[in-house]
């Protein structure tokens, strides 16, 4: 296991910097790795440098760090998920909290709300709503038995269905073309309006998440037995289920409202994950969101590289890539939820 999260590691850096070394602007390597040894160092540089040092400290370095940052939230909420609700479909969106964050961010993007906060109003409208979110989806599924899985997907499904109606609406209502084009981008998924100031929180969030997962990791174990053998092992089933909620919501939330609504990393990797480490929650937990930092940092490359000088959606490359991988995945032979 160590070999693998240290090899993962390196790979991760240096996709960390091939993603700052890439984009539409050319930079010349030697240059990138100047600016960045320069940039770590506190060194000097020549007014001439100037320009090429904002891109790659500015805008592609906090957006490459804020990639790394969501794929790994994504990827180890998908887990968490996973084993919360006992489906193998499930992913850190079924809750219905990107829908919900979605609301908020459309309501900046399309209506001018919270023009007070100036650049944070994007993130504070969509993390404010992905948290109303999922204060609503946790009433609504709570029952005196407790958060049971097929009332968490069945609530989550529903209550996204309603937010993201209330989101067409809105689109449909804009009369600016620009805006509606940017909410299409927002729901699709887009890294393009990273800052260093997006990334602390989401960063924080994604850090803290983990680390209370990896503390739980047998209690994921257990859960994903079923609720019986839970209650067996002296672990209670619907409390850990709620606190798993929280937890991911939370995650979810930060990441979402920093990146838009990027599908499939929280399905696919986890499933990835376990056909190379097997169902033990604490390897998982330990690779599953070093194999989404990897993936995300090179598809946001890719968005950008594709169509340069436009750029596309994030969530449409990660659709394109996730599709034919999950459908090999589920012909592979003898692989299950949970096993090999």
């Amino acid at each position: 296991m160590v070999p693998l999260t240290a090899v993962l590691g390196g790979v991760l850096l240096v996709s960390l910097v091939c993603g700052v070394g890439l984009g539409a602007s050319g930079v010349p390597w030697g240059d990138v790795l100047h600016l960045l040894r320069a940039g770590l160092t506190g060194g000097t540089l020549s007014q001439d440098e100037a320009a090429a040092y904002t891109i790659v400290w500015q805008i592609r370095l906090p957006r490459t760090v804020l990639a790394a940052v969501v794929g790994a939230g994504l990827a180890v909420t998908g887990v968490a998920v996973q084993a919360m609700v006992r489906n193998a479909l499930a992913d850190p969106f079924v809750l219905g909290i990107s829908s919900g964050a979605a609301v908020g961010a459309n309501a900046v993007i399309l209506l001018g709300a919270f023009s007070a906060l100036g650049v944070w109003a994007l993130s504070v409208s969509a993390f404010g709503s992905a948290l109303a979110a999922m204060v609503l989806v946790y009433a609504a599924a709570r029952s005196a038995h407790g958060l049971t899985p097929l009332r968490l997907v069945l609530t989550g499904t529903a209550m996204s269905y309603g937010f993201s109606a209330v989101t067409t609406l809105m689109v449909f209502s804009a009369d600016r073309g620009e805006a509606a084009r940017a909410a299409m981008m927002w729901l699709l998924g887009s890294l393009g309006g990273a800052t260093w100031g997006s990334v602390p929180l989401a960063a924080a969030a994604v850090l803290g998440g983990t680390a209370h997962l990896a503390r739980s990791a047998r209690r994921l174990d257990v859960l994903a037995m079923g609720d019986e053998t839970a209650a067996a092992l002296g672990v209670d089933a619907g409390r850990l289920r709620g606190e798993l909620f929280v937890v991911t919501a939370a995650v979810t939330g930060a990441v979402v409202a920093v990146s838009g609504a990027i599908g499939f990393v929280g399905l696919m990797v986890p499933h990835l994950v376990r056909m190379v480490v097997g169902a033990d929650h604490r390897r998982v937990l330990a690779v599953a969101p070093l194999v989404g930092a990897v993936l995300l940092v090179w598809v946001d490359v890719l968005s950008r590289v594709l169509l340069a000088p436009a750029e596309l959606p994030v969530g449409v490359i990660t659709a394109v890539v996730g599709v034919p991988c999950f459908l090999l995945l589920m012909r592979r032979r003898g692989y299950a939820f949970g096993g090999r």
